[in-house]
């Protein structure tokens, strides 16, 4: 599927639920589960949830990358498709006054709903830019810290995608994301299937594929954290796919 017709798609979609306050469905938990239990399902803690702003919890990705990224006070970080902010707002709280966190989202009605958010609920440390993850609106090295959380796999250029996280990464700085990759190669049938795409399966890359993009942009030490698989059915309850939903975490070396 061609690159500008993907990203239509993706936009409309993510504008759609903006306007109507309903979740993702980029979830390796699936539709239909309760948030809560979904959190628990890919690694979110009830009780940290407790303190971020209902209205941003709009879907929780296939993984917590702020629950391991070991954010300390004063870092300065980086949301690569943050949507309603719900891992921003977790992230902020882990980096204080004295830090800082930025999201990204090329979706310009999430980055007006997750702006609201944190004036109505009174964050000063965090800021929504509107902007694609293949060209962001960052400075070079100026971020400690890039999570992403099942957002890359939307992207038709993953490779530029990491490009740009190693470009605005501090030195010593580390990536951690939580994505949905193949394990294999996708069937055409579903990589040109839109419905597919905006769920955040039609573009998984394959496994090795993926951490040898991001070990291409520069990345060091790349470690897959966790794993965890799961099947897309066709006709007859026939596996057409076998996915992963991995958390990974890398380093830009000094």
């Amino acid at each position: 599927m061609k690159e500008k017709k993907v990203k239509e798609l993706v936009k409309g979609r993510y504008a759609q639920l903006a306007k109507q306050n309903r979740e993702s469905c980029c979830s390796s938990c699936g539709c239909g589960v309760s948030l809560l239990s979904k959190a628990e399902g890919i690694g979110y803690l009830r009780e940290d949830l407790e303190h971020v702003p209902e209205e941003a919890i709009m879907g929780l990705g296939c993984g917590n990358p702020t629950a391991i990224a070991g954010l300390k006070t004063g870092e300065v970080v980086l949301d690569l498709g943050s949507g309603a902010g719900v891992d921003v707002f977790l992230a902020a709280d882990k980096v204080g006054p004295t830090g800082g966190v930025i999201g990204v989202d090329m979706t310009e009605e999430m980055v007006d709903k997750a702006k609201n958010i944190a004036r109505v609920h009174g964050y000063h440390n965090v800021e929504f830019r509107l902007g694609e993850i293949e060209k962001l609106p960052v400075e070079d090295e100026s971020v400690d810290v890039i999570i992403s959380n099942c957002v890359i796999n939307l992207s038709p250029d993953k490779r530029k995608v990491f490009q740009e996280a190693y470009r605005v990464l501090k030195s010593g700085g580390r990536l951690i994301i939580s994505d949905i990759v193949s394990e294999g190669t996708l069937a055409d049938e579903i990589k040109t299937d839109a419905n597919a795409w905006v769920c955040c399966i039609g573009g998984a890359l394959e496994h090795q594929e993926y951490l040898r993009e991001i070990k291409k942009a520069g990345f060091e030490d790349v470690q897959v954290l966790s794993s965890k698989e799961f099947y897309i059915e066709g006709e007859e309850s026939q596996a057409l796919a076998k996915l992963l939903s991995i958390t990974v975490k890398a380093f830009k070396t000094p």
